[in-house]
């Protein structure tokens, strides 16, 4: 494996935890510059389609959105596979997502396992999130203890 590789490989590390930690810390305008600006996000939930944004501008929108709902997050990511292609990779990245909302006066926690499959590319010298789609594999809903 070729240095270039291994620092792209690094670099792409570096990119999928700079999200993960933005959306801990509900920066979305900064994660937004993660993204090419045609940037593309798929969520499924199971087989089931369950929304498709396209373009920093919508994204930002309903991130935003999604995260006035939740007072807390809290992600680890596990293994990320990439392949690297000159300017280009793809990537499975696997995480593990908490998310704490209010309900009927109670803290609910959701714990989901989800699957990102990525397309990176890289532009001006940085790596970019051009497409990912996120496929929750398995959530828990319970009431917060403690």
């Amino acid at each position: 494996m070729s240095l270039e590789i291994v620092q792209a490989k690094l670099e792409l590390r570096e990119l999928v935890d700079a999200y993960a930690n933005l959306t801990d810390e509900k920066k979305i305008e900064e994660q937004m510059l993660l993204f090419t600006p045609d940037g593309r996000y798929t969520v499924y939930v199971g087989e089931r389609l369950l929304s498709e944004v396209i373009g920093t501008k919508q994204l930002g929108e309903d991130f935003t959105s999604h995260a006035s709902q939740v007072k807390r997050y809290f992600s680890i990511n596990g293994q990320h596979v990439v392949k690297v292609d000159g300017d280009t990779a793809t990537g499975v990245v696997f995480s593990q997502i908490k998310m704490v909302r209010d309900e009927d006066g109670k803290e609910v926690i959701t714990d989901y396992s989800v699957r990102y499959d990525d397309v990176y590319v890289r532009q001006n010298g940085a790596w970019l999130i051009k497409e990912r789609t996120a496929n929750f594999i398995i959530f828990d809903a319970r009431p917060l203890q403690g």
